[in-house]
């Protein structure tokens, strides 16, 4: 998993300026936390608040056995309070001050999940309610204080008055922060939890609803600047969409709920926002996994779309750069746009024209994920053209990373990025299909890549059809220059397998046998000058300690005069029946 080089220089500069920039920031944080502390508490709740955020039970029970899994680190500490724990990196701490944790303590919800929560509340407000640690950012603020009124009952329920009182006057404190310093929130997620912190906690606190109708209005105008046209986002981060499509909901439930009109661009966002979101999901009930994004937290896709009442169905169209294709109980995703540009490139895959594939439950073509919860290397590597189902020149991504935000810093915005310069759908009885071409490889190589693939109607096969060519005089002269010294040059066709796909060389060597858990199998078939290989790959997953064993499908290839072509096709056995009882992980059973 290499070649997702770097190019560009100035980083001296740069991290100077960001330094000072973030320097700055910190002080005003600081600084409008600890004026905070003069604002009036509030004294109670104007209605009792209903807990809208989703928690793990699983997750619950780990953090009240001591075992703390953050931002991809394991700390365990049986009877250590969370703030005592050895921070192993920063994300880690900012992860906790977060308090995200408390979705997973009150999914639990027994006595001992009770005291954990409490206890571990209550001394954050002694150790940092004075404007004191990393947690006093307006993101990571509005994150809070929607969990902390979201599980009021949970976190107060056998409290003396004092604790309530030093509970209420934190949350003035902090709503108070988030009036002075949202607008210093990065534009996108970050600010709008933020602003939905803001909103959820003027709606529920006495005294503080002075704060609502001006952050509705900010609300309103970021759903304006930030949500596309077709309800997509600058980063085309599924989960980030989905994220982001949560926080909007949440507001206008709040809202509602206390009599007041969400504002006109809101519930236009929130409309945008959900066929988009249909459309970026398999049939298995997950998010598709590109440009830094995972499957989802279980249950949150669903939630989001019942509150938002939206019924409208999937774009048949692309839907924030995605195709989708889908037949009978399979679907299929690619990126079938360019990556993502400036700032929102910094955990920008180079994953042009790459796809996913679902039957059923069952993944079976992913991409190997974001490698950010394992460090920088795996960070890099996760970004890497290698690391997704598409055809790569050997060395080589189709978009590659500009320099670094900073000294140390893992923010690297793409420099070069792949172009569509082709894209056609198609759509029949007899099946769906897309061409696309993308010039990643043109200013390295004078290559483009074209991709055909074409879904049958009932969705058992998929045929594929990759080239890599020089397709004009200056390319072709190009790719001479590079080739006159005699080293050829090496593609592969890579096809990452779920960790669940049981995948077997068959055929005397032509051909791969997919096994998926539900009982169907999957053969893999290929024609032209490649070789095939099944190789070891990696599965990345935010909440997992460490990377998931796979295999991947490999088609091998040197480039022949001035281009490849190779077509190749994934279709069920004849012998797997159309309809699969699929036993889910739940026991329940798809029909």
């Amino acid at each position: 998993m290499t070649g997702l080089g770097k190019v560009g220089g100035g980083q001296r500069n740069g991290a100077s300026a960001e330094g000072l920039t973030s320097r700055r920031t910190r002080y005003a944080n600081r600084w409008q936390a600890w004026r905070s502390t003069r604002v009036r508490p509030a004294t109670g709740f104007v209605s009792q608040p209903e807990p809208r955020t989703i928690g793990s039970y699983a997750r619950g029970k780990q953090l009240i056995a001591g075992n703390f899994l953050f931002a991809g680190y394991l700390i365990e500490g049986p009877g250590v309070k969370i703030w005592d724990l050895p921070m192993p990196d920063p994300s880690f701490e900012i992860a906790l001050h977060g308090c995200t944790w408390l979705d997973d303590l009150a999914a639990v919800g027994d006595g001992a999940a009770r005291s954990r929560a409490q206890d571990w509340v209550f001394d954050w407000i002694a150790r940092y309610g004075r404007g004191r640690g990393p947690g006093w950012t307006p993101d990571l603020t509005g994150r809070r204080l929607i969990r902390w009124i979201n599980h009021a009952l949970f976190l107060l329920s056998g409290k003396q008055r004092p604790e309530a009182e030093a509970y209420f006057r934190s949350l003035a404190q902090q709503t108070d922060f988030l009036s002075r310093r949202w607008q210093a929130a990065s534009p996108g997620l970050p600010r709008f939890e933020a602003l939905t912190g803001l909103i959820y906690a003027g709606l529920a606190l006495t005294g503080m609803d002075r704060h609502v109708s001006p952050a509705t209005a900010a609300l309103a105008r970021e759903c304006d600047t930030q949500i596309g046209g077709e309800g997509g986002i600058p980063t085309r981060n599924p989960e980030e969409l989905l994220e982001v499509f949560t926080h909007l909901t949440w507001a206008a439930q709040a809202l509602a709920e206390a009599g007041r009109v969400a504002p006109a661009p809101l519930r236009a966002a929130i409309d945008r926002i959900a066929p988009t979101l249909r459309a970026l999901r398999h049939a298995d009930g997950g998010l598709a996994r590109f440009h830094g994004g995972g499957r989802g937290l279980e249950g949150r896709l669903d939630a989001a779309l019942a509150a938002s009442g939206v019924r409208v169905a999937a774009p048949k169209t692309l839907a924030m750069g995605f195709a989708r294709l889908a037949a009978g109980r399979t679907t299929v995703i690619v990126d079938a746009a360019e990556p993502p540009a400036g700032p929102a490139s910094v955990n920008a895959h180079a994953s042009t024209l790459a796809f996913e594939m679902t039957s059923g439950r069952r993944p079976v073509i992913v991409n190997c994920g974001s490698g950010m919860p394992f460090g920088p290397e795996w960070r890099r590597a996760g970004r890497a053209t290698a690391s997704h189902s598409t055809l790569a020149i050997e060395g080589f991504s189709s978009s590659r990373l500009g320099p670094q935000h900073g000294a140390g810093s893992q923010l690297e915005p793409l420099a070069e990025r792949a172009e569509v310069i082709h894209l056609r759908e198609t759509a029949g009885p007899e099946g769906v299909g897309l061409l696309a071409g993308h010039s990643g490889y043109v200013a390295t190589h004078g290559l483009t890549h074209m991709r055909a693939l074409y879904l049958s109607g009932d969705g058992r096969s998929l045929v594929g059809e990759d080239t890599l060519a020089a397709l004009t005089e200056a390319e072709q002269a190009r790719l001479y220059t590079i080739t006159e010294g005699g080293l050829p040059i090496r593609l592969a066709i890579r096809f990452h397998l779920h960790p669940d796909v049981d995948a077997a060389i068959d055929l005397g060597g032509t051909a791969v046998s997919l096994a998926l858990k539900s009982g169907e199998i999957w053969v893999f078939r290929f024609e032209g000058p490649a070789e095939l290989e099944l190789a070891p790959s990696v599965y990345l997953e935010q909440r997992r300690l460490k990377p998931r064993g796979s295999q991947q499908i490999v088609l091998s290839a040197s480039l022949e005069g001035t281009g490849s072509q190779i077509r190749w096709t994934l279709a069920k056995a004849q012998d797997t029946p159309l309809a699969i009882r699929d036993l889910d992980p739940d026991g329940g059973q798809d029909d």
